[in-house]
């Protein structure tokens, strides 16, 4: 095989596919009038390894590097907490038509599994650019 077919074809590998359309509509940050919008965001140079949190204790989501969740909840206080051992904590008493940003910080290697994890709420204009630049679940 040429040197050039192999070039191109490993390129062609890494070639990231276009956004879906519920990634494109997440990311115009739109306002529910009766609901909360939380997001739930992690950077891109976070740790490779999944990182699962409660919602609610009702319903359960394992992030990932560099990808993010879309929550539209019923207003009152919500709670986003680790699973199965992993640490963080954040209650969100949510409002309707308001816009809330959790950045969920995993870290850990392949080798040795998850260490650590952390919700933090961060301002609206570090989330959105952490959001834009991540990938939907």
């Amino acid at each position: 095989m040429g040197r050039g077919l192999l070039i191109a074809i490993l390129l062609a590998g890494c070639a990231q596919l276009p956004p879906s359309p519920q990634d494109i509509q997440a990311k115009t940050f739109e306002r529910v009038p009766d609901k909360a919008v939380i997001y739930i965001v992690r950077t891109p140079m976070d740790s490779q390894e999944g990182g699962t949190i409660w919602l609610d204790n009702s319903a359960q989501i394992t992030t990932y590097g560099g990808t993010y969740y879309r929550w539209e909840a019923p207003p009152g206080t919500h709670r986003l907490a680790g699973y199965a051992g992993q640490s963080g904590l954040v209650e969100i008493n949510a409002q309707p038509g308001q816009i809330y940003f959790v950045r969920h910080t995993v870290r850990g290697t392949v080798r040795s599994g998850v260490q650590t994890t952390n919700l933090e709420r961060i301002s609206e204009q570090e989330g959105r650019g952490l959001v834009s630049q991540a990938r939907h679940l």
